[in-house]
């Protein structure tokens, strides 16, 4: 199981992975290596999701910023967040959308 596990991974990764991951004895070393890679240490995702977290609370519409661009950057951050295993419901999303868009919007904001 361990050998048929092992040339899956070896299947999936490129030549540049396959040099850090093929001095692994077994499949769960290899993934575990590629794993504090690509998401680092449990220390290292912290420190990131409190970045995003903190931009995320930040996060306001700029002046000369539109509608289209503003949710963009939102998205990303909120999208990196999630790919760290940090969530938001819809209805938390909407309402920061809602709390940082300018004075101008404010007529839409309280339609909605």
């Amino acid at each position: 199981m361990n050998a048929k596990a092992k040339h899956i991974v070896i299947c999936a990764i490129n030549s540049r992975e396959f040099n850090r991951a093929s001095s692994c004895n077994s499949a769960k070393e290899m993934w575990d290596r590629l794993e504090v890679t690509y998401e680092g240490t449990k220390q290292v995702k912290d420190a990131k999701i409190s970045k995003l977290v903190h931009n995320s609370e930040l996060f306001s519409m700029n002046e000369d910023e539109d509608i289209k661009s503003m949710i963009t950057r939102f998205t990303n951050i909120i999208n990196a967040l999630k790919s760290l295993d940090k969530t938001y419901s819809n209805s938390e999303l909407v309402r920061k959308i809602l709390r940082c868009l300018q004075r101008s919007w404010l007529p839409k904001v309280t339609i909605i």
